[in-house]
């Protein structure tokens, strides 16, 4: 079945729908008030949702500071899991990643969560370490993984212009 997807910026009007995800998706979600901030006071932060239809689908968010940028979180509303809405916004994150100059991106994924896993080592991700301990909820370690953006302005720019995607 094919969802039809737009990405646009995050709004504070999205917050309810993101706390539902968070919700579904993480045992500490993050509050209101992180997001709020996020969108408000942090200017490295970048955040852009998965709309489908008037729902949102998913999310994500990234700091961008100098030429590297950082996955701060990504989800999927759990009846949009495993229709590629995923692999679509990230690929969407990391060409707006090189469109604000960054040159390489680095994100944290829970050592036991392999489907994330290879969904990141399929865009290009590699393993670079491990932080012990980093997960609070159950002392599970990360992995933190990275990935070299497009080196072509264009490309990226391509990447955000085509803004629309069907699932499938």
């Amino acid at each position: 079945m094919n969802i039809p997807v737009t990405f646009r910026k995050m709004k504070f009007e999205d917050i309810d729908q993101i706390l539902e995800i968070e919700r579904e998706a993480f045992l500490t979600p993050w509050t209101r008030a992180a997001f709020e901030g996020e969108l408000k006071d942090n200017h490295f932060a970048q955040y852009y949702v998965a709309v489908a239809g008037q729902k949102v689908a998913g999310y994500c968010g990234m700091w961008v500071i100098l030429d590297e940028a950082h996955i701060t979180n990504i989800a999927i509303r759990a009846n949009y899991r495993g229709k590629k809405i995923g692999e679509a916004l990230l690929r969407f994150m990391m060409a707006m990643g090189g469109v604000h100059g960054a040159k390489r991106i680095t994100l944290e994924v829970r050592v036991s969560n392999s489907v994330a896993r290879q969904l990141y080592y399929k865009l290009g991700f590699e393993d670079s370490g491990i932080r012990k301990g980093y997960y609070t909820d159950n002392n599970e370690d990360a992995l933190i993984m990275w990935a070299d953006l497009p080196s072509d302005i264009n490309t990226a720019a391509e990447e955000r212009n085509t803004d629309r995607y069907a699932g499938s």
